[in-house]
């Protein structure tokens, strides 16, 4: 029951989950994060995944290992990731978890339908298919990889978005520069 990870030997990641216990909850606009939030809410929400996967004991077909990979999948489980926070902060209404677990039941079938609809899998993962509307350049046709390691996959993932917004973040000042 606790709200803890699995891992009590890293105490970075205990440190991660009662610090966002201590934080006043705020929802997250993943389009505006700089580099250092994003780096630091990537790492929230992760830790945040793997226990409600372990808690819940939540099947690939509502919690894939690469739902770090499809955006459809991050918002809805950033939404249900503040909510409960909110839910279990020490301001909310005793009654507030309750709540969180009505909205938990529903988000899992909202879950379902993301994972059906992005196609990955608990082995397999490909990005989720565009549609293209007429007169839109033809989309590129998505190749499936397999799952190898999903920890490392975060963590180059988490590189690579933190890198792109700094990238962004350059650009835009030089461009305020002159």
């Amino acid at each position: 029951m606790s709200p803890f990870p699995d891992e009590p030997d890293d105490g970075d990641a205990w440190r991660r989950v009662t610090d966002m216990l201590e934080r006043p909850p705020a929802p997250i606009n993943w389009n505006l994060l700089d580099a250092d939030q994003a780096e630091s809410e990537w790492q929230d929400l992760d830790q945040w995944v793997k226990w409600l996967k372990s808690t819940f004991g939540l099947p690939p077909n509502i919690l894939p290992p690469y739902w770090h990979r499809h955006d459809e999948l991050v918002w809805e489980l950033s939404a249900l990731h503040c909510h409960w926070l909110s839910c279990y902060h020490e301001s909310a209404s005793p009654s507030a978890p309750i709540g969180w677990m009505r909205e938990f039941s529903d988000a899992r079938y909202r879950l379902r339908d993301w994972v059906s609809i992005c196609g990955t899998r608990l082995d397999r993962d490909r990005p989720t298919r565009q549609t293209t509307w007429p007169g839109e350049s033809p989309a590129t046709a998505a190749t499936e990889v397999e799952i190898r390691h999903r920890d490392e996959d975060f963590a180059e993932f988490v590189r690579e978005d933190v890198l792109r917004r700094r990238r962004i973040a350059a650009i835009a000042n030089q461009q305020l520069i002159g």
